[in-house]
């Protein structure tokens, strides 16, 4: 079973990229309450991750969805919906060990061996399903992001993560050994959300440093297949992270270079896309987790009750008279 998912999705992502087509760039829309951009979400608003995401933003896109939400088959049925007759569902899959036991060939004694494989089940968009609680149907009037000024919290978020950040010229690119992102002037992108969705791809690069997540994926020197690999997470991280943030990915002009060294890599490796799905979901855990804690909820106020006897006005509950 896992060589077929492994060449289930490894051979559409071939698909689309030999149509110059990259399927993360292109899986959002205005439609949904639950986020004008956002990752494929569970029943209970908890996002997927890793390949999973990329999975359902393909099935979103080929068979239409607008809505970002997923359940099985048994969960539309705790919540009283029922899919539809002749629906079809979409596979995710999730990492899973077992464990057997061998003969050590040097000694002679029994090992227990972690073996570990991919388990897939079936879940259907909802809206293939009938009956749900309204709010899963929900339409959305979102506003728009301003694009004429640097937004105040995407701003905060890159400069959470301590990461060097450097403007002027006109390429966006990561420095390893100096450890610093450069960035064009603000000025220079058309639009917001081109200039965030560059920081974001070229900050999943950051990530890959020796002092954090020291991500090596075999990269000697500019356009080798090392260097295509780390492009390819990087992507898939700024897709992540852009689905996040609320925002739209800017497809670089200077990445449709990449697309043949890919697909190479793909036809080779047909677990890369699994890989590079799980190494960009990392760096931007990795990212989220340098974010500063949120501020805890402050304790509600309760009335004085000798002001309460004086004002007429009843108790609050728990409260001693």
């Amino acid at each position: 079973m896992h060589t077929d998912v492994y060449s289930r999705v490894t051979q559409k992502i071939i698909a689309d990229l030999e149509q110059g087509v990259r399927p993360w760039m292109k899986p959002w829309n205005a439609e949904h309450a639950a986020g004008k951009i956002t990752r494929p979400l569970r029943h209970h608003g908890l996002p997927y991750s890793g390949v999973n995401v990329l999975m359902l933003w393909v099935e979103a896109e080929e068979k239409g969805y607008t809505a970002p939400i997923w359940m099985t088959f048994k969960q539309a049925q705790e919540l009283g919906g029922h899919v539809r007759k002749g629906e079809h569902g979409s596979l995710v899959v999730y990492a899973n060990r077992l464990t057997r036991t061998e003969t050590d060939e040097a000694t002679g004694e029994e090992i227990e061996k972690e073996i570990p494989f991919l388990k897939g089940y079936t879940v259907f968009n909802v809206e293939q399903i009938d009956d749900l609680p309204a709010h899963y149907y929900a339409k959305a009037n979102p506003p728009p992001l301003p694009t004429a000024e640097r937004n105040a919290r995407l701003e905060a978020f890159f400069a959470a993560t301590g990461a060097a950040i450097r403007h002027g010229g006109n390429r966006a690119f990561y420095a390893l050994e100096p450890d610093y992102v450069q960035m064009p002037p603000f000025e220079c992108f058309k639009d917001l959300e081109g200039y965030y969705a560059t920081l974001a791809h070229e900050c999943t690069h950051w990530t890959r440093h020796p002092s954090r997540l020291d991500r090596d994926l075999g990269r000697k020197q500019w356009g080798d297949a090392g260097y295509a690999k780390e492009e390819l997470v990087a992507e898939l991280g700024s897709a992540f992270l852009c689905a996040d943030l609320g925002l739209t990915p800017e497809v670089r002009d200077d990445h449709a270079a990449y697309i043949a060294s890919w697909l190479q890599a793909l036809n080779d490796d047909k677990r890369l896309i699994f890989s590079a799905a799980a190494h960009a979901q990392r760096a931007v855990d990795f990212l989220h987790g340098l974010q500063p804690a949120p501020a805890p909820e402050p304790e509600p106020t309760r009335p004085d009750p000798a002001t309460q006897r004086r004002s007429g006005a009843p108790p609050a509950p728990g409260c001693e008279l």
